[in-house]
């Protein structure tokens, strides 16, 4: 991947709710971009790993963080 499609490098993103749906492909998104991603979740740790995976298995860097955010 070239530089410039890396423009988070060096960023953490905090993604709530990224243990599904739209969180989720917000979360790999970021990190497709070089973002370290917090993995933000309330219930759904299950979900949450399974982001992290597809994160970690692409070269990106996450981990699951559970939280209410409300």
């Amino acid at each position: 991947m070239s530089t410039n499609s890396r423009k988070l490098s060096g960023k953490v993103a905090i993604v709530t709710g990224a243990s599904k749906g739209i969180g989720a492909s917000i979360a790999k998104h970021l990190a497709a971009e070089g973002a370290r991603v917090v993995v933000n979740y309330a219930s759904s740790r299950e979900g949450a790993d399974r982001v992290v995976v597809d994160i970690t298995a692409a070269g990106g860097k996450a981990i699951a963080v559970q939280a209410n955010v409300a």
